[in-house]
């Protein structure tokens, strides 16, 4: 495995750290982010064109916006990894 850390929310306390890391060997993004409360877990599951709720293997995360240029720095090293 290739998991390299990108970053975590600059706004984080240190114990609460939705974060970022890539696995350029799986060609993965692995994302960290809060649990979705009961009301917007059935939301997702809901809207999603997935038959069912969200299967144990899976999570639902919440990441806030102000990461999207981490996730869009995993997106590229991923996209690299899958070019070579």
């Amino acid at each position: 495995m290739a998991v390299e850390f990108l970053g975590i929310d600059p706004d984080t306390d240190r114990d609460h750290c939705p974060a970022v890391w890539t696995d350029t060997e799986a060609q993965e993004i692995l994302l960290q982010g809060w649990k979705p409360t009961p009301e917007t877990q059935a939301e997702c599951e809901g809207t999603s064109p997935a038959n069912g709720p969200v299967p144990d293997s899976e999570a639902i995360v919440r990441i806030p916006a102000r990461m999207i240029p981490m996730i869009r720095e995993a997106c590229d090293a991923v996209e690299r990894a899958r070019l070579r």
